[in-house]
């Protein structure tokens, strides 16, 4: 009998379901307002901005262990060594307000720079939902730094 006449029976593989990291939280779809998608790559381009200078200000984790900032800054032209620390700071306080879903988020993106496909592999979501809820939340940190005056509203947007 030859090896090409026998017929196999057909054998089914299924596995249990994988466990795969969710968003902490569901992110709450939240209409924004369609202005704010302008202002998405300046807000990753403050994000990136965040990350560098936070890495620079990391050599003197002794003056950034102190509670020595003031409460509102609304120029950030980097002059000095002071200027990061208040940077860096008002920057983490803006993050802090975003749920925990957006934040996370805006972690692996932004901040760790994974793609959105990437991101959306690690948490078992689809690339649609990752590209929405990214955005929302980029909108709304948008809206937090345009609140606090970290970002400067455009004259056509206003």
């Amino acid at each position: 009998m030859s090896a090409a006449l026998v017929i196999l029976p057909a054998v089914w593989a299924t596995a249990a379901p994988s466990r795969v990291k969710t968003l902490p939280e569901v992110v709450q779809q939240k209409k924004t307002a369609p202005e704010l998608a302008f202002y998405r790559k300046y807000t990753e381009g403050m994000l990136r901005r965040y990350v560098r200078l936070s890495m620079e200000a990391g050599r003197a984790p002794s003056l950034l262990g102190r509670e020595m900032f003031r409460g509102k800054v609304t120029s950030y032209r980097v002059h000095s060594f002071e200027d990061v620390v208040i940077f860096v700071h008002d920057v983490e306080t803006c993050l802090k307000k975003l749920d925990e879903g957006q934040q996370h988020l805006i972690r692996r993106i932004a901040l760790q720079e994974f793609t959105q496909a990437e991101t959306a592999g690690l948490l078992g979501l689809s690339l649609r939902s990752v590209h929405r809820q990214y955005a929302d939340a980029l909108d709304e940190l948008t809206e937090i730094f345009l609140e606090r005056k970290l970002l400067e509203p455009a004259k056509a947007c206003q």
